[in-house]
């Protein structure tokens, strides 16, 4: 999925300082170079992002005149695909009866499809595979699972969703948070990551809604666990290895689990006694892929990985998880034949990611079933 990532930090970001990360303000449309308030750094302004202002003014007055005449929001994509919640959908439910606790298994499934250069092709792929696995090899019903795509995986409709996945969790209750998008890091500039970065995913609206901080997808679904309870987190995007900002990340190479609690004590990361559990596509300084390097269809590697390998063998442990999707990944890029491997080093057709587990608490991953 790291397709674009350039095009998405200047449409999430704006021109940001070379040095200290600071986000800076064009004085022109035409600016050359701008100076950084903070370490007084003069930052040239990409090429891309002179030569298509003039470009990008024409288009959104273009879109936004067809969007008076159609009364649709045309800057989301068009595609139109069949709904796959059970109406009326959970959250619905949940709106209209609020003081009614929901399931004790629950769901939320979100595949974004973005609008043009920020295209997936895989999302809607990769929440039909998640949708059909829950139901068919975890007994989750229908009606208690939520899926976002296309107009709904807005900013807005994503946080009000995960406040309904852990509303009024319960002891027993086993929770699945499910992300199929575009994902990126960006300086932080609270003291509480030990990387010195926050990592992000992407609503669909993110250029104009901002992102969405692993600081607030902490807060709204790792704060709320009470004791007994389990959130499994399964998110297939670029730089999601902490992306709950949980506080132990598990080193698959020394085989031991690793401190990723903040270095600043005033930070809450931990959850209400209950446990938090993260599988990521990649660590947070790499990329995830939106391949077909695995099926006739696109989806993202570590969804079609993740739930191939569980249909296959049930009932693994997290390490002998995650130590086959290391192994299926090696296999793909030193497959096939000599000039094939060639070829796929020099267009940059690696799938060169490390998926990786973290937790709110440490455990034995090589005793511990994957059970949702």
């Amino acid at each position: 999925m790291d397709n674009n990532r350039y095009q998405i930090m200047m449409e999430a970001r704006g021109v940001v300082c070379c040095k200290c990360g600071q986000r800076l303000s064009l004085l022109t449309q035409n600016s050359t170079g701008v100076k950084c308030p903070v370490c007084n750094i003069m930052n040239p302004v990409p090429t891309c992002e002179r030569s298509r202002s003039k470009d990008c003014r024409i288009e959104k007055l273009y879109i936004k005149a067809k969007e008076k005449i159609s009364g649709r929001d045309l800057s989301i994509s068009s595609e139109k695909t069949e709904s796959l919640n059970k109406m009326p959908s959970p959250l619905e439910i949940s709106r209209s009866s609020s003081g009614t606790r929901t399931a004790r298994k629950r769901a939320l499934l979100i595949g974004v499809t973005y609008k043009r250069k920020h295209k997936l092709k895989g999302t809607i792929n990769d929440v039909k595979s998640m949708r059909e696995f829950l139901i068919n090899n975890f007994r989750f019903k229908e009606e208690n699972i939520l899926v976002l795509t296309e107009h709904d995986t807005t900013k807005k409709n994503i946080l009000q969703s995960m406040e309904w996945l852990v509303k009024d969790c319960q002891a027993g209750d086993s929770l699945v948070f499910y992300f199929s998008g575009h994902g990126f890091r960006r300086l932080d500039f609270e003291g509480d990551e030990r990387d010195g970065f926050d990592e992000n995913i992407c609503p669909v609206d993110f250029t104009r809604e901002g992102m969405i901080r692993d600081n607030e997808i902490n807060s709204l679904i790792v704060w709320p666990l009470k004791k007994d309870v389990t959130l499994h987190a399964i998110v297939d995007a670029c730089s999601s290895g902490t992306i709950l900002d949980l506080e132990y990340v598990f080193n698959r190479e020394q085989k031991k689990w690793e401190d990723n609690s903040p270095p600043s004590g005033n930070a809450r990361k931990h959850t209400d006694g209950g446990l938090a559990i993260s599988v990521s596509a990649c660590l947070d300084h790499e990329n995830a892929a939106d391949t077909s390097a695995f099926t006739k269809t696109m989806n993202g590697a570590m969804t079609y990985l993740l739930i191939n390998i569980l249909k296959k063998y049930p009932g693994l442990t997290y390490g002998d998880l995650l130590d086959m999707m290391h192994e299926e990944l090696s296999k793909f890029n030193e497959g096939g034949c000599l000039p094939a491997k060639f070829l796929r080093k020099i267009f940059n057709d690696l799938l060169s990611q490390s998926p990786q587990i973290s937790s709110s608490q440490p455990f034995d991953v090589y005793k511990r079933h994957f059970i949702l």
